[in-house]
């Protein structure tokens, strides 16, 4: 066990400080968007529509990549693919640390584009699986809570870090701060490649082999399963959604909670820019305060009602959450609502590792990286439809020729949106029998 806390405390350490390098520029970036495309106004269409496109791309590319990332670390382990999206998270971050004129903010979007492609989620998705390898069944759930937690800190050291360096010395810091990351990654991570052990799961996925090509339906009726090729197909997702209902109810709340996510993220600082006229100070200090509440909720009240109440219950009060959150954003009629509205996430942070949890379930312990790459394709599929639907409706609604006077009209959409997910995650099978879990082995 105590090699495993060791292993695990690097892959914390690496973690936040990948965290930290993405975080300490996201309040300044609305801002040298601004400037670079339309400066001295509060209200920019095509910063929107750039936004908008690149998520929409990155997503479909993110979409693609996910899978095929969660299957090689299966076979080639966590480490090694670790190195890939970290390494390339440094070259647009590097481009504005130089400047951030026209020129080089144009350079920055088409770098960023391109990397993201491969760097966005990909971190989390391995962090994932390496958890699943080192941590048994019953503690999943908590350990995905603590690393949402790790994270959470990251954005908040972030977050504080950025409210007191200027723009330029934000994009220097997380340039520097990223290549300490891989440098620290290489040398004290050790590799974790999935070991054949049997943990209390509802359904492997994706077996090789004559004798695995057996499946466990939640009727625990065994059912022949097609050998599958070591890159998954879109068509093998499909056909695992369809011979496991619950790892299909999960992919539907995974999606529809992920493109109400990706709406907030393409619409929100956009709104509150041109209703309330934030800055990029307002920005770090709304985000911090989110951070801190997300912090102490997932490294410490996370953990104590994973056991009494289990991540199914979990995943439908935060998603409910998530729901009120967008209401009080799109109804605002003053500065300080956003800020209050940030208490909620005391409660919503409890979704997306309660996801991941359920997720990891379905999956054997070979296969947690196919596990998590395919919700995290899901999850990048949602994000090329986000800005599709939400960024031409903050655009509109924020313009002089909104068809009624209704800024927030495209928030409450995305409240509708996570509404769908919190009602589908309660028809979400529950865990397996506790007898399961506790045949369960313990890492």
């Amino acid at each position: 066990m105590e090699k495993n806390l060791t292993a695990l405390s690097h892959l914390f350490v690496t973690v936040f400080l990948s965290g930290f390098s993405t975080i300490i520029v996201a309040p300044a970036i609305i801002d040298v968007t601004m400037f670079a495309l339309c400066p001295g106004t509060d209200e920019c269409s095509l910063a929107i529509y750039l936004s908008g496109f690149q998520q929409a791309i990155i997503g479909l590319g993110t979409a693609l990549m996910m899978p095929i990332i969660g299957n090689l670390s299966d076979q080639y382990g966590r480490k090694a693919l670790l190195t890939l999206p970290m390494t390339l998270s440094i070259i647009p971050l590097a481009i504005l640390a130089c400047n951030r004129t026209t020129n080089y903010f144009y350079a920055y979007f088409a770098f960023k584009t391109l990397t993201d492609m491969v760097c966005q989620g990909s971190i989390n998705c391995l962090a994932l699986a390496y958890l699943a390898d080192n941590i048994s069944y019953r503690q999943r759930a908590s350990a995905f809570g603590i690393l949402a937690g790790v994270t959470s800190a990251a954005y908040v050291c972030g977050t504080l870090a950025a409210r007191f360096l200027s723009t330029g010395l934000a994009f220097q810091v997380a340039t520097f701060v990223s290549l300490f990351a891989v440098v620290y990654m290489r040398i004290f991570l050790e590799e974790s490649i999935p070991a054949d052990q049997g943990e209390g799961i509802t359904q492997p996925i994706l077996k090789e082999g004559e004798e695995d090509n057996i499946i466990q339906n939640d009727d625990n009726a065994p059912t022949k399963v097609p050998p599958f090729k070591k890159i998954p197909s879109l068509g093998d997702v499909i056909y695992l959604m369809k011979n496991s209902p619950s790892f299909a109810q999960t992919a539907i709340v995974a999606f529809f909670n992920n493109l109400g996510e990706g709406g907030m993220e393409s619409s929100s600082m956009y709104y509150l820019k041109a209703r309330f006229h934030f800055n990029k100070n307002q920005f770090a200090d709304l985000m911090l305060i989110g951070g801190i509440v997300a912090t102490i909720s997932q490294l410490f009240i996370m953990p104590l009602l994973v056991s009494p109440i289990g991540d199914g219950r979990l995943l439908s009060i935060g998603l409910f959450a998530s729901c009120v959150y967008a209401i009080l954003y799109s109804i605002a009629w003053s500065a300080w609502v956003p800020y209050a509205a940030a208490a909620v996430s005391t409660v919503m942070v409890f979704a997306p590792p309660s996801l991941r949890s359920i997720a990891s379930r379905q999956a054997g312990p070979r296969e947690q990286g196919k596990a998590q790459g395919c919700i995290s394709g899901i999850l990048s599929l949602a994000n090329v439809m986000a800005p599709l639907i939400f960024s031409p409706l903050t655009s509109l609604f924020l313009s002089e020729g909104a068809p009624f006077h209704f800024p927030g009209f495209s928030i409450i959409c995305i409240a509708i949106t996570l509404m769908i997910a919190f009602i589908q995650s309660l028809m979400i099978g529950r865990a397996p029998s506790t007898s399961n879990a506790e045949n369960s082995t313990e890492v």
